[in-house]
């Protein structure tokens, strides 16, 4: 690679279940990347190792690394954590009377979610999300306002009061209020809050309050509910790692705060009061990155897929538009919190395999080795086989090279492992039962991959599919075979290509609230006037709490940027299309004309052409800002293409078991490879992070931005 004089200005780390990844950026937008293992009960610690690595391959000191950046983000799991081993905080409810059983009896669609279709079949297994508040400490009070914000029963106050010191006497640490439809007027939600922080002030308690109008003012009282539950359950241990990762950064001479990455895709101080917002910002780093490589090589339409230790994440770009998911499930809870789309399979390389001993049925997962204890080959303590297991019995890693030669896989020790509990009760050989294993696994992704596909609307022929992560370009052979893709494409930082997606993105604010406009398809100018006052209204109200919001985390008003956006639908329909506005403001019929002209362009995009519906009129449900702030981003350099002889970056041969034989499989470095290189399987493409496997026959390109396009003989 080049050689880098500058020092680096921007860390970007992403955490994910297994590997803690770093990327390190320049003014000039070169980078550097570093790896260590996740360390789930302290992350900063795993923080600090995977930054070490990255200073190294730079050349510099954590010292000099950390006084040196202006910007640290950091994209982790703890909240998630926290959330699925429910060790948050001590939480009570104050709602709407009549609604105290909301909780308990949740939505259909969470209750069934994340069960088998063997599980949905036969409901003796079903069991329902375990609460967050139990029954006993939630508290219904008297009041009412319907859906139009008027108040129909007035507030009781001696019943908040009285709720508020039975909270306080059962030791909660934060107590949450959901008053039916406070996110079209809030009033009887403040006052609750005022007479809770009152009780509380009195009993001299140290007790957080949380109103759901303040988290997520939209429509949905359920999906409210769980995101204000969730803001004030999880947070506080997030928060808790987030400050242990400011600190042990500022220890080495950061002079700033840490940021980390919404879930809808921007950069937010992580003293940000809604954190709920950035619970699950590994995987969304992956999406920004892919629509930053799109650019470069001019196709739109694009399937980001992300696997590694624990699961394998798919992402869509369909003709330059992301979806938003605005109620995305969170181990079973439907959230308010606008969120780039995923979809998820259990499926990577740390995937458990298990063999009944009596009907001899494979199974892979849902558990995963971890970083902690590992797969059996890292000699942490694992006793169960994993994929990766497999993958070094097949020769397929280099039991010298992994991390760079900082753990040395212990083959043999796996070998004995995976006979004993799989091979041997399948009756077949070592290497035959350990590919069956691997070709489950990538059949699983393929079959996830087209399932993705097949819900877009276009041929697979229009997409480029981005494969990263540190165990996708091991496995990116069977996971793409067939679909027939216009491109394949890996990186040589894929195993950190998060991190990378993570420094492409801006600061960002997103405020956003639910409102109900219905326009006939043939709306007077007048009536659309009407329309278009009423959004500009709304616009300059989150306009102004967006860009304080901003400025009070230190960003110049002179380079803050606004772009309003709308959630609209055909009448009648059940989902929402995100619609950036075209102006501003709407100031005459035409400007609402151009409004819903946007939302027609966008709705074939993202679904098809003839799927428009305009005779059913057009309903707007939701209004949001986006407030942004640029920062420095990586640039990838292109490069002339040279010759195609690889050999300068050829390190030798090693076997490897593929398609049910040994071959004698040429090694490559990596980042050894040029523009203009290509390299013909069978092969093995080796970086200290990641290793990318080519099957006989297939190929391998560099092209002139040094990504690696896979061609599938």
């Amino acid at each position: 690679m080049d050689q880098i004089t500058t020092n680096p200005i921007v860390i970007g780390i992403d955490a994910g279940g297994t590997m803690t990844d770093t990327i390190l950026v320049d003014q000039d937008g070169h980078f550097k990347i570093g790896k260590s293992a996740t360390t789930p009960k302290n992350e900063a610690e795993g923080f600090l190792a995977s930054a070490e690595d990255a200073a190294d391959a730079w050349g510099v000191s954590l010292e000099q690394l950390f006084s040196g950046v202006n910007v640290v983000l950091y994209s982790g799991t703890g909240m998630l954590n926290t959330l699925l081993s429910r060790t948050g905080r001590r939480l009570g409810l104050i709602t709407t009377k009549g609604l105290e059983d909301m909780i308990l009896m949740g939505r259909g669609l969470q209750a069934w979610a994340d069960y088998s279709y063997a599980d949905r079949l036969h409901a003796v297994t079903h069991a329902h999300p375990e609460p967050l508040v139990p029954r006993r400490r939630t508290h219904g009070v008297t009041e009412r306002i319907d859906q139009f914000g008027d108040v129909i029963l007035p507030l009781y106050e001696h019943e908040v009061a009285a709720a508020a010191r039975k909270l306080i006497a059962d030791k909660v640490e934060a107590i949450c209020i959901m008053s039916i439809f406070s996110h079209v007027n809030p009033v009887h939600e403040k006052r609750i809050a005022e007479i809770c922080r009152e009780e509380i002030a009195k009993a001299g308690a140290d007790i957080l309050v949380y109103a759901s109008h303040e988290v997520r003012p939209v429509i949905r009282e359920q999906s409210r509910l769980n995101s204000v539950l969730i803001e004030a359950y999880a947070t506080s241990r997030g928060r808790r790692q987030l400050k242990g990762i400011e600190d042990v950064s500022k220890k080495y001479g950061f002079k700033y705060g840490v940021q980390t990455l919404l879930s809808f895709g921007g950069l937010t101080s992580i003293n940000h009061p809604r954190l709920h917002e950035t619970m699950i910002s590994g995987p969304i780093g992956g999406i920004l990155g892919a629509a930053y490589v799109g650019k470069l090589i001019g196709n739109d339409s694009l399937i980001c897929s992300d696997m590694g230790g624990t699961s394998f994440d798919m992402g869509v770009i369909t003709r330059g538009q992301t979806r938003i998911e605005n109620e995305p499930l969170m181990d079973r809870f439907k959230l308010n919190v606008p969120t780039l789309h995923l979809d998820t399979i259990g499926a990577g390389a740390g995937m458990i395999l298990k063999v009944d001993p009596l009907t001899r049925k494979v199974s892979l997962g849902p558990e995963s080795a971890g970083s902690d204890p590992g797969p059996i080959c890292f000699a942490k303590g694992g006793t169960e086989p994993t994929i990766a297991d497999c993958d070094a019995i097949l020769g397929r890693l280099n039991p010298h090279y992994f991390l760079g030669g900082k753990v040395v896989l212990q083959v043999e020790k796996a070998r004995i492992a995976f006979e004993e509990k799989c091979s041997r009760l399948l009756g077949v050989g070592v290497e035959e039962a350990a590919e069956g294993m691997i070709d489950m696994l990538e059949a699983d992704a393929n079959n996830a991959l087209r399932r993705v596909i097949s819900g877009q609307g276009i041929h697979p022929s229009e997409f480029t599919l981005l494969s990263y992560g540190g165990s996708g370009p091991l496995h990116l052979a069977g996971c793409s075979r067939g679909i027939g893709f216009k491109d394949i494409i890996t990186f040589q930082f894929a195993a950190a290509f998060s991190a990378f997606g993570c420094t492409t993105a801006d600061f960002m604010r997103r405020h956003s609230v639910s409102t109900q406009h219905d326009i006939g398809a043939r709306a007077s100018d007048d009536e659309l006037l009407a329309f278009g006052k009423k959004v500009t209204a709304v616009w300059d109200d989150l306009t102004k709490a967006a860009v304080d919001e901003m400025i009070e985390d230190g960003h110049a008003r002179e380079k803050i940027k606004t772009v309003p956006f709308l959630m609209m639908r055909y009448t009648g329909q059940l989902e929402d299309v995100e619609v950036m506005a075209p102006l501003p403001a709407l100031q005459s019929a035409d400007d609402m004309r151009r409004v819903i002209d946007e939302f027609e362009a966008v709705y074939a995009k993202v679904n098809h052409r003839v799927s428009r519906y305009g005779e059913a009129g057009f309903s707007i449900t939701e209004l949001g800002l986006i407030a942004t702030a640029d920062k420095v981003k990586p640039v990838l350099l292109k490069r002339p293409l040279g010759k195609s002889d690889p050999s300068s970056a050829h390190k030798g041969v090693r076997e490897a078991y593929i398609g049910g034989r040994w071959h004698k499989a040429n090694l490559y470095e990596m980042d050894v490879l040029q523009p203009g290189h290509e390299v013909i399987g069978p092969a093995i493409i080796e970086h200290p992070a990641t290793t990318l496997v080519v099957h006989p026959q297939d190929c391998v390109h560099v092209d002139e931005w040094t990504l690696l396009h896979y061609t599938h003989a």
